[in-house]
């Protein structure tokens, strides 16, 4: 791996950088909050080569949602459910959108 390659994960959301004591930290959490949403299949951490849980920036932004809603009082597999549907959303809305732009541009009988 070159110095090249480590600095772009700097900026890669996707990169497992942070280890569970580090996500549950950040997010002002408990490991077993992490684990919790986990099991509930919100996320799914990749593994280090000794097997320990590596979270990336976007999973750290989708468990803080989760936090947000549990800490409002609703219970950990519905706030799982919610964030979930809320993803699936904002992919058909993105794609909808894309629709629509490709329809404006080749309009039908043209």
């Amino acid at each position: 791996m070159t110095a090249d390659d480590s600095f772009g994960r700097l900026d890669d959301d996707d990169y497992p950088a942070y280890t569970m004591g580090r996500a549950a930290e950040i997010l002002g959490t408990t490991q077993g909050f992490l684990r919790a949403i986990g099991d509930a299949r919100l996320i799914t951490p990749l593994r280090s080569a000794g097997g320990h849980r590596r979270y990336s920036r976007y999973q750290l932004r989708i468990a803080a949602r989760a936090r947000e809603l549990v800490d409002q009082g609703t219970p950990i597999e519905a706030a799982c459910r919610i964030i979930i549907l809320e993803d699936q959303l904002e992919e058909a809305q993105r794609i909808n959108a894309e629709h629509r732009r490709t329809a404006s541009r080749h309009p039908a009988g043209v």
